[in-house]
């Protein structure tokens, strides 16, 4: 059994669920406030293209639901998949919104560290976006 460290990213949004959920769950929704995605999401079938800054990965989104779960997965170039679970929880009048980030094998400390920072700074922008 393979277990890989992960790491709960949190932030708190003063919106109702349901209202940040409806705007997230969009994969146009993405690009605004996640910036691994760089210049936007191209249609593919049931997968999407982003054109990121480190080139094209494809990327299936959850389909809609009413559980606020956000997941989905990002195909690198040679051919990778790697899981991305984000979920939109009721916290009283507001949202808590949680991307777990999983370390794969091999990433060294400072490359983690550097993976949350930008996990916690797309997650501030969506706050921003959603508060504004």
């Amino acid at each position: 059994m393979t277990l890989f460290e992960a790491r709960p990213i949190t932030v708190s949004i003063a919106r109702p669920a349901d209202q940040v959920y409806a705007f997230a769950h969009k994969p146009e929704s993405f690009p605004k406030w996640a910036a691994g995605l760089g210049a936007g999401l191209t249609r593919d079938g049931d997968r999407w293209v982003a054109h990121g800054p480190d080139g094209d990965v494809k990327v299936r989104f959850s389909p809609p639901n009413a559980y606020g779960v956000l997941d989905h997965w990002v195909t690198l170039p040679d051919g990778t998949e790697i899981s991305i679970p984000l979920r939109v929880v009721a916290n009283g009048d507001g949202a808590e919104v949680t991307l777990t980030l999983f370390r794969p094998p091999g990433m060294d400390d400072a490359r983690f560290a550097r993976d949350q920072g930008m996990v916690a700074d797309d997650l501030a922008r969506l706050k921003a976006l959603l508060e504004s």
